[in-house]
């Protein structure tokens, strides 16, 4: 069967494969469209499960709030140049609406799911692979309700490379829980309150501080009450409410939230690529690699 220009042109449209392979693939299967995109794809898989080793540690975070059910997802890429393409970004959207109605307990049981163009959720990122030609991962997501009487605060700092979702019980006004969630960009806490942390983790700082105290050359009876002084400090560090408030730095968060008449139940924050291991190529050979195909 004759291969035209046009069948040529309506494969590439439907698949974003190159030309060359387009017209392979249409010859290959004489012409039938379907076979030709299943080839495409086929060969779109191989091409992605030679990039698995490569390391994806860019990539962006995205929030979806619909009613009183919100999703946080990280989607991690190979380079910041593609985090940014349009393609890419459509996928993060949809991979967040899939996630949000079909609510997976686990990564593992979000990828064998079925998404409502029929495929399954690690077909449709490897024809994403394919088609945008870097290794891309979903990382990790978590979905979150709240009632009728709560609010959902959703931030995203530079474009997503932070995003942060904040639960507020109390208030239904999402710029009080949006300014939380700035906040914990901004100051990245570990926990909401003191109570969240173990007493193994207070132990330990305790014992740090005092070795530090006794080092300074402390009396000893004077340590205790300053590791007691200097623990404060450590609460400051890493609990959300503890904090000076980053709008207001007389304040603390906790000030602000009660002066609201709200309480902040839980936040979840992802910074893309955190705890990963970075490529470390420089943004010139990144070009460079993009501009010979590589």
């Amino acid at each position: 069967m004759a291969i035209t220009a046009q069948m040529v042109k309506e494969l590439r449209e439907k698949t974003g494969a190159g030309m060359m392979d387009c017209k392979k693939a249409l010859t290959e299967t004489n012409g039938d469209m379907e076979k030709a995109i299943d080839y495409l794809r086929e060969k779109g898989i191989a091409k992605a499960a030679k990039k698995a080793d490569r390391i994806a540690a860019e990539g962006t975070t995205y929030i979806l709030t619909e009613g009183n059910e919100a999703v946080i997802l990280e989607v991690n890429s190979e380079t910041d140049f593609v985090a940014k393409n349009e393609n890419f970004q459509n996928l993060v959207k949809e991979l967040a609406a899939h996630l949000l109605k079909n609510k997976p307990a686990t990564l593992e049981e979000a990828l064998e799911q079925t998404m409502e163009n029929g495929e399954k959720v690690a077909d449709y990122i490897n024809a994403a692979i394919a088609k945008i030609g870097e290794k891309i991962t979903l990382r990790r997501f978590e979905i979150k309700t709240k009632t009728d009487n709560d609010a959902f605060g959703a931030y995203l700092h530079m474009g997503g490379r932070i995003a942060v979702l904040t639960v507020l019980e109390g208030t239904t006004d999402e710029e009080v829980a949006k300014d939380v969630a700035m906040h914990a960009a901004a100051l990245n806490p570990k926990y909401v309150s003191r109570d969240q942390v173990s007493q193994e983790e207070i132990e330990r700082e305790r014992q740090v501080l005092k070795q530090q105290a006794l080092n300074e050359g402390k009396p000893e009876h004077i340590v205790e009450k300053m590791v007691e002084g200097r623990l404060g400090k450590f609460f400051e560090d890493i609990c959300l409410l503890d904090q000076a408030f980053v709008k207001n730095p007389d304040q603390k968060v906790r000030q602000f939230v009660e002066s609201k008449g709200a309480t902040v139940k839980e936040f979840v924050r992802y910074e893309v690529g955190e705890g990963m291991e970075k490529r470390q190529d420089n943004f010139a050979e990144e070009v460079m690699n993009q501009v010979k195909g590589n």
